[in-house]
């Protein structure tokens, strides 16, 4: 079942989190503060998965796009962002899912940014008709110690 964040939510939401992120390492640092991770600043709205009682994936919606889209002017309905499935719940479309909610909410083109390393999850983008339009260097760092490359995408 996939329905609203709720801030009741966001402990487990912290705890499916830390599997995901011994999993993938995503985020790639853990937060000091995860709870306020997972609720940026600009975040307009929210979705968990719950099964058996058990957050098994959540992604939000953004109110602004990563600063490229803004810069070529490309309009959007939002940016996809603290998107995560936790690895037993994978592989059943859930993260298909969860970016439809955020889509049927955005009511607009929507653009997102991933990590190179982050191999999966460009090839589930990809499959899913996502496309690339530019690829930046992010502030922090990836697992060799350098300024990581973003590849920024805009959905279909």
């Amino acid at each position: 079942m996939i329905r609203p964040r709720t801030d009741a939510d966001l402990n487990a939401c912290v705890k499916a989190l830390a599997d995901v992120q011994a999993a993938d390492r995503y985020p790639v640092d853990w937060p000091d503060d995860p709870r306020g991770w997972l609720t940026p600043n600009d975040l307009a709205a929210a979705w968990v998965a719950v099964a058996d009682g058990a957050v098994t994936g959540h992604v939000g919606l953004a109110r602004t796009g990563p600063e490229p889209a803004q810069s070529l002017g490309i309009p959007l309905g939002g940016a996809v962002t603290r998107l995560f499935v936790t690895p037993p719940a994978r592989r059943g479309g859930l993260a298909a899912r969860l970016l439809d909610e955020v889509r049927v909410a955005a009511g607009g083109p929507l653009a997102l940014e991933v990590s190179d390393e982050a191999t999966a999850a460009i090839a589930f983008y990809e499959r899913h008709g996502w496309r690339r339009f530019a690829s930046t260097r992010a502030r922090w760092l990836n697992s060799a110690g350098e300024p990581a490359l973003l590849h920024h995408y805009l959905s279909r």
